[in-house]
C-alpha cells in the first residue's frame, strides 16, 4: 500500500512539495486520492493508499513534478488528468496483449480493462497479472492431460483472481466480488465457479475449479514467486 520516493538532497524540494500554507500537498492528495507521508529527515517521502492504480498515477505525477520543479495546483491537476488517460490506455493494451498471448477471445471490454489493472496489483510481492498468466498455462496443461476443455480451463485460470482488480474499491467477500464480475461480463458457469470457489469458499461444481486451485498453489509456492520465498 506504500510507494517510496527519494528526494533530492538539500531539503528545498520538501518545502516546494508542501507549498505555501500546504496548498500543493493538499491539491496533490485531493486530486490523486493518495496521501503523501513526509520523512522527518527530508530525504524521502511515501505515497500511501490502498488503490494501486491511483498510487501509480500519483507516483508518475510526483516524478514529473520533481523532474521539472514546476509545482503548483494547476500543474498537478493537468498531470493527473494526463497520466490517468495514459494509464487507462496502458491497462487496456496489457489486457488485450494478455488475451492474445493466451489465445482467449470473446471477452467483454470491462473484463479486458480489469485484467489490465492486475498489472499494477501485487499479492505478497507477486505481480497478479503475471501470476494469473502462470495459473492459466498450468490449468490448461493439466486439463489437456485429463481430457477436459483446455480453452475453458485456461480462461478460468486467467480470470481466477479478477476480483483483485476491484476488491480495494468495494465491500464484499472475494468469492462474491469475483463471481459478480464474471457473471456481469457474460462468462459461463465453468469460468464463474473457479473464480468464486478456488479457495473453497463456496461449493465446487466443476473439476476445472480443482485444477485452478492447484495451479494457483503452484504459482504462489514456486521459489522466488513471493517475498518469503
Amino acid at each position: 500500500t506504500v510507494t517510496r520516493f527519494a528526494l533530492p538532497s538539500g531539503g528545498q524540494m520538501r518545502g516546494r512539495i508542501i507549498g505555501h500554507e500546504g496548498k500543493n500537498i493538499k491539491a496533490f492528495e485531493q486530486l490523486t486520492g493518495i496521501q503523501i507521508l513526509l520523512d522527518e529527515s527530508g530525504e524521502s517521502l511515501q505515497l500511501s493508499g490502498f488503490n494501486p492504480v491511483k498510487r501509480e498515477i500519483a507516483r508518475r505525477v510526483l516524478e514529473m513534478l520533481l523532474k521539472d520543479g514546476n509545482i503548483h495546483p494547476r500543474r498537478i491537476e493537468e498531470l493527473t488528468r494526463r497520466h490517468q488517460r495514459r494509464l487507462d490506455d496502458e491497462m487496456k493494451k496489457a489486457g488485450e496483449q494478455t488475451l492474445k498471448e493466451m489465445g482467449i477471445k470473446d471477452v467483454q471490454p470491462e473484463m479486458v480493462k480489469l485484467l489490465g489493472r492486475l498489472l499494477f496489483r501485487t499479492s505478497y510481492g507477486q505481480n497478479v497479472l503475471m501470476h494469473s498468466k502462470e495459473v492459466a498455462y498450468l490449468t490448461g496443461i493439466m486439463a489437456a492431460e485429463l481430457g477436459l476443455n483446455e480453452k475453458i480451463a485456461r480462461r478460468a485460470g486467467l480470470f481466477h483472481d479478477i476480483r483483485k482488480a476491484v476488491d480495494y474499491e468495494r465491500e464484499g467477500t472475494h468469492p462474491e466480488i469475483g463471481a459478480e464480475v464474471a457473471t456481469r461480463c457474460g462468462e459461463n458457469w465453468e469460468v464463474i465457479n473457479p473464480v468464486a470457489a478456488h479457495h473453497e469458499d463456496i461449493e465446487v461444481t466443476t473439476p476445472i475449479t480443482i485444477l485452478v486451485a492447484t495451479a494457483d498453489a503452484l504459482s504462489g509456492a514456486r521459489p522466488g514467486a513471493r517475498r518469503k520465498s
